[in-house]
C-alpha cells in the first residue's frame, strides 16, 4: 500500500475559504474539475433524499445526519475521503490506487471507477446509519 502525499489542495490555496461546492469546483482548473464533477455525481447519485452537501474542512463533502465523506483536488490528483473503515473494507478493489488510512487518490488523467465510488458511498452511509442505531 503506498501512502497518500499531502501536496496543497488546489482550491483552497486561492486564498477565502469556499463557502460553498460550486464556488470550490469554480476554482479547480481543469482536468481536476471535470474528475471531482465526476465524483460529485457518483456520490449524489447513491445519497439519500435528505443528504445535503457543505463545505468541511475547506473541502466539499457530503452529509446526512452528520459527515458522510469528502472529496477534494491536489495538483495532480482529486482524493475521496470516505473514512479508514470503508477503505479497509474494499482495499482489494482498491489495488492499483494510492490510498492511505482515510483517503483514496484518484489520478486525473485515468478514467474514473464510478462504480466503485457508488459503492464506497454506499458503505459509508450504511456505516453510518448503523451507527446511529445503536
Amino acid at each position: 500500500m503506498r501512502s497518500a502525499s499531502s501536496k496543497n489542495n488546489s482550491a483552497k490555496s486561492a486564498g477565502t475559504a469556499p463557502r460553498t461546492v460550486d464556488e470550490y469546483l469554480s476554482r479547480v482548473p481543469q482536468p481536476a474539475r471535470g474528475t471531482l464533477r465526476k465524483i460529485r455525481a457518483a456520490i449524489r447519485s447513491v445519497m439519500p433524499p435528505d443528504a445535503t452537501e457543505t463545505i468541511s474542512y475547506r473541502i466539499p463533502a457530503f452529509a446526512f445526519k452528520g459527515p458522510l465523506l469528502w472529496y477534494a483536488a491536489f495538483s495532480d490528483h482529486c482524493s475521496l475521503f470516505p473514512t479508514a473503515a470503508v477503505i479497509e473494507k474494499f482495499k482489494n478493489e482498491l489495488k492499483g490506487y494510492v490510498i492511505s488510512k482515510g483517503t483514496i487518490q484518484f489520478p486525473v488523467d485515468r478514467p474514473l471507477p464510478a462504480t466503485l465510488i457508488r459503492k464506497l458511498a454506499k458503505a459509508r452511509i450504511a456505516q453510518e446509519t448503523q451507527k446511529k442505531q445503536r
